[in-house]
C-alpha cells in the first residue's frame, strides 16, 4: 500500500475561536472549513506552553514542557537549541520520508535543521547573528531592490496596532510560503512520501492584513473582547500607552482594527491553504495526505485587557487543532471531538498514521483512538504553565478539560477557577464563591500532582508554595539536554 504523505500547516498566534468551523460566523475560513468536514475538529485543544519556542518544542518532539526544558519565553528559560534525541521530521526522514519545513521554525541556531532535511525560513525580525538574514527577508529584498523592508509599514511584532499590509500582496510572508511549499513538492524526490511543515509567521502581530482583507473586516461588525468582572487589574494606564503594550485598555475603534487585521490575516492564510490543496488535488495525492492543521498558541486581542499570549486564558492558551486523514488510516467516525488534547499529542499521531515506531521518549498519545471513536481511557486534563515573561505577576499553571480551568499565579499565590461551559470568556472567577470550594479542591488537587514530583519546593505538605521572591522554576531536562551538544 502506498504510504500516506503528511502536511503539517502550522500558523502562529492563532486562537481557536478565529475560524468559522470553531463557530465563528464573523470570519470566512472556507478552506479550512472543508478539511474540518472531511476530518475530525478538536474542541479542546490546548497549547502546553502558550508562547512560541516552549509550544513549538512540544509539537517537534512530542515532549511535555518539562521534558523538552522549556518551560516559557522569560527568566530562567533558554532558546530551543537542539540535541532532541528524536524529533518528528526526524523520526520521519528515517521512515523514508522526503522532510522539508518552510516557514517560521524559531530555532537556534537558526540554521538548525532538527530532523529535517532542508528548511527555508522566515524569521520575521530575529537574527540571532548580525549576518544571519533569512531566506524570505532575502527574497523581498532581492524583489524591491532594497527600496522598502519587510516592515517598514511602522507597526512592531508585538504591538496591538493595526494597518493594511505596505507592500504589494505577492510580498506577503503569507505568500511566499505557499508559494515555497508549492515549489518543494514539485521538485521533491518523487519515490518518496514527503512531511511538509508549512508554518505560517502570521496572523502573530504585525497585524498587517492585505488591503483587501483589512477594509473586509473593518466594515465588520466583529465579536467583542471579553472584560472579566476581575480584569480590572489590568487596567494600567502606564501600560497601555506602550505601542507595544501586553496589557491595558485600548480604544473600541483601535481593538476593531487589530481585530480586522487579525481577522484578515486568518482569511488570507485560508486563502492561500487552499492553493496548495488545489495543487496537491490536480497532482492525485490530496486523498493520499494526512492534513493536520494547528496552531503554538493563541492572542488575547484584548480580552480582559490583556494582548499577545503566555496567560492561561482562553484567548492565549486554547487552540485550533484539526486532523484529516486518508482513508486508509482512520474513519473519522467522529467529526467533533470534545476530550482535552495538546500539541505533543500531534507526533505519535502522525507517526502512528504512517507506520513508523513511537520513540519511548514521547509523551503524547495518538488521536487516531479518538477520531475512531474507540475507547482509549483517555487523560482527563491538560496541563499547561509559562514562566516569568512580560512581568513577575504573570507567570502562571494551568489545569483544563475544556469544561473547567484553575489556573494558579506562583509569584502572587493566587488562584482563579473558571466553569467554561457556562462562561466561556472566563468572566467570573469562582475561587472565592463558596459554592464552588469542591471543585476548587479537585483542581487545585490536580496541578499539585503535576508539579509535586519536581521537587523544586512548588509544593510542599499537600499545598502549592508561593514563589514570590524566589529563583525562576527551571526543569532539569533543558541543562542536560544542552549539555550533550556543547564542544
Amino acid at each position: 500500500m502506498k504510504r500516506p504523505n503528511v502536511l503539517l500547516i502550522m500558523t502562529d498566534q492563532h486562537r481557536f475561536d478565529a475560524l468559522s468551523c470553531y463557530g465563528n460566523e464573523s470570519i470566512e475560513t472556507p478552506y479550512l472549513d472543508w478539511i474540518a468536514s472531511k476530518g475530525t475538529l478538536f474542541e479542546n485543544a490546548y497549547t502546553p506552553s502558550p508562547s512560541c519556542i516552549p509550544a513549538r518544542a512540544c509539537l517537534l518532539t512530542g515532549m511535555n514542557q518539562w521534558h523538552t526544558g522549556i518551560l516559557g519565553m522569560g527568566r530562567g528559560q533558554g532558546p530551543m537549541g537542539v540535541g532532541f534525541e528524536h524529533t518528528l521530521p526526524g523520526e520521519l526522514a528515517k521512515a523514508g520520508y522526503h522532510t522539508q519545513g518552510i516557514g517560521k521554525m524559531h530555532f537556534s541556531p537558526q540554521r538548525a535543521l532538527n530532523g529535517f532535511h532542508n528548511t527555508l525560513l522566515d524569521e520575521s525580525s530575529r537574527a540571532e547573528k548580525p549576518d544571519f538574514i533569512s531566506d524570505y527577508r532575502k527574497w523581498f529584498l532581492s524583489q524591491t531592490n532594497g527600496q522598502y523592508d519587510i516592515n517598514d509599514h511602522g507597526v512592531n511584532w508585538n504591538s496591538w496596532m493595526a494597518r493594511p499590509y505596505h507592500a504589494p500582496e505577492y510580498l506577503h510572508p503569507t505568500n511566499w510560503t505557499v508559494n515555497e511549499s508549492i515549489s518543494f513538492l514539485k521538485r521533491r524526490d518523487p519515490t518518496k512520501p514527503f512531511f511538509l511543515k508549512m508554518s505560517f509567521a502570521r496572523p502573530h502581530s504585525p497585524y498587517d492584513a492585505l488591503p483587501y482583507y483589512f477594509d473586509m473586516y473593518l466594515k465588520k461588525d466583529l465579536p467583542k473582547p471579553y472584560v472579566g468582572e476581575w480584569a480590572h487589574i489590568h487596567d494600567v494606564p502606564e501600560d497601555a500607552a506602550d505601542p507595544n503594550a501586553w496589557r491595558g485598555v485600548r480604544s473600541s475603534e483601535e481593538i476593531h482594527r487589530a481585530r480586522a487585521g487579525y481577522y484578515g490575516n486568518v482569511n488570507h492564510i485560508d486563502s492561500q491553504i487552499g492553493r496548495l490543496l488545489e495543487f496537491l488535488k490536480k497532482a492525485g495525492e490530496l486523498d493520499n495526505t494526512c492534513i493536520i492543521f494547528t496552531s503554538d498558541h493563541g492572542d488575547m486581542l484584548g480580552d480582559h485587557n490583556l494582548w499577545r499570549k503566555t496567560y492561561a486564558y482562553e484567548g492565549s492558551a486554547h487552540i485550533p487543532l484539526i486532523v484529516c486523514l486518508p482513508q486508509s488510516v482512520a474513519e473519522h467516525k467522529r467529526k467533533r471531538a470534545d476530550e482535552p488534547v495538546t500539541l505533543y499529542d500531534i507526533m505519535p499521531t502522525i507517526l502512528e498514521a504512517v507506520g513508523a515506531d513511537i520513540p519511548d521518549t514521547v509523551d503524547g498519545k495518538s488521536l487516531i483512538p479518538l477520531i475512531n471513536g474507540e475507547d482509549s481511557g483517555w487523560r482527563e486534563y491538560i496541563h499547561g504553565e509559562h514562566s516569568t515573561c512580560y512581568s513577575e505577576e504573570q507567570e502562571m499553571q494551568f489545569v483544563t478539560d475544556g469544561k473547567w480551568k484553575y489556573i494558579w499565579f506562583p509569584r502572587l499565590g493566587t488562584e482563579q477557577l473558571f466553569d467554561l461551559v457556562n462562561d466561556p470568556g472566563e468572566c467570573h472567577d469562582l475561587a472565592q464563591n463558596k459554592d464552588y470550594q469542591d471543585e476548587l479542591l479537585k483542581w487545585r488537587s490536580r496541578l499539585i500532582k503535576e508539579l509535586e514530583p519536581r521537587n523544586l519546593g512548588l509544593v510542599d505538605g499537600g499545598k502549592l508554595v508561593c514563589q514570590k521572591g524566589k529563583p525562576p522554576i527551571v526543569s532539569p531536562h533543558y541543562e542536560k539536554r544542552i549539555s550533550k551538544t556543547r564542544i
